[in-house]
C-alpha cells in the first residue's frame, strides 16, 4: 500500500513558464556536494545524470590510498594483521599443514591486492544493487517518482565525502603508524571503533562502534537529500528509506561479527 504523501514541487515545476536553467558542469556538481548538495541533485533531476567524474575521482583516490598502503605497510603485513585480529582465523590456520598455510597465505595476499585494485568495479556493482533497492523503497513505499539512472547518479555524487576518509587514512599512514597496527577494515579515525582494541573488544561491540562512522553518516545524509530530490518526496521519507537500508546492513555486519568474529 502506498503511503499518502504531501506533493512536493520538483525543481522543473518551480520554474516560471518558458524559463530554463543552464545545466551544471560535472565539476560544479562535485563542488556543490560539499557546499550546496541540493543544487547538484536538482541538476540530476533535470536529466543531467552523467556520473563518470565522481567515479574517476573516487577511483583515483582509492588507488592513491592503495599505493600508500603498499608502500608503508605491504600486502603481506595487511594479511598478517587481519589474521592476528581474528582469533578464529588463527585457530583455523593452526590446524593446517605448513604447505596448506603457505598456499592459504598466497591466496589471501592475492585476494587482498585484487580487492584494492578492483574496488572501482566492485563499487559499480554495489551501487547498482543499492540504487535498485532504494529506488524500489522510495517509489513503491513512499510514492516517489524516481528513475533508476537518477538514483544511480545520486549514489556516486553522494559518496564523494568518503574522500575525507581516504585522505585521513593516508595521513595516518605517513604520520608514522606502525605497519603492525594497520587495520584494513577500519583505517581512519572517523568512528569510535578506531580507538578501541579490536582484539580485546567484544566483536559485536567493535562492529557496532565501527559502523557508526561520522563520514558514513554524512554520506547517508547527502544521499537522502539526493534521493528526496530525484523522487519528489519529503526528505523525511528519503531518510527512512536510506537509513533503513543502512541499519539493515549494520545488523548483518554485527551478526557476522557475532558468528565469525
Amino acid at each position: 500500500m502506498v503511503l499518502q504523501r504531501k506533493e512536493v514541487m520538483s525543481p522543473l515545476e518551480a520554474q516560471p513558464a518558458g524559463e530554463t536553467t543552464a545545466p551544471l558542469t560535472q565539476w560544479q556538481r562535485v563542488g556543490n556536494i560539499f557546499a550546496a548538495p541540493s543544487k547538484t541533485f536538482a541538476d540530476i533531476q533535470r536529466g543531467h545524470r552523467s556520473w563518470w567524474l565522481p567515479f574517476i575521482i573516487l577511483a583515483l583516490a582509492g588507488y592513491i590510498f592503495f599505493a600508500a598502503v603498499a608502500q608503508k605497510v605491504g600486502m603481506q603485513q595487511v594479511v598478517d594483521n587481519q589474521v592476528r585480529l581474528n582469533p578464529k582465523a588463527q585457530e583455523r590456520l593452526s590446524q593446517l599443514t605448513p604447505e596448506q598455510r603457505a598456499a592459504s597465505n598466497r591466496l589471501s595476499v592475492g585476494i587482498t591486492e585484487a580487492a584494492f585494485l578492483g574496488a572501482p568495479v566492485l563499487g559499480l556493482v554495489v551501487f547498482a544493487v543499492f540504487a535498485g533497492a532504494v529506488l524500489g523503497t522510495i517509489n513503491f513505499i513512499f510514492g516517489g517518482k524516481a528513475r533508476y539512472g537518477d538514483v544511480f547518479a545520486v549514489y556516486y555524487y553522494a559518496w564523494l565525502p568518503q574522500l575525507l576518509k581516504l585522505l585521513l587514512g593516508i595521513v595516518v599512514l605517513y604520520a608514522g603508524m606502525a605497519p603492525e597496527s594497520f587495520n584494513a577494515k577500519n583505517f581512519a579515525p572517523t568512528n569510535i571503533g578506531a580507538f578501541l582494541d579490536p582484539v580485546d573488544t567484544n566483536p559485536v561491540l567493535y562492529a557496532l562502534a565501527t559502523a557508526i562512522d561520522g563520514v558514513t553518516i554524512w554520506t547517508l545524509v547527502v544521499l537522502s537529500i539526493g534521493v528526496a530530490a530525484v523522487a519528489g518526496v519529503k526528505r523525511s521519507s528519503a531518510y527512512i528509506a536510506v537509513f533503513g537500508w543502512w541499519v539493515l546492513g549494520v545488523l548483518v555486519s554485527v551478526g557476522f561479527a557475532a558468528i565469525f568474529g
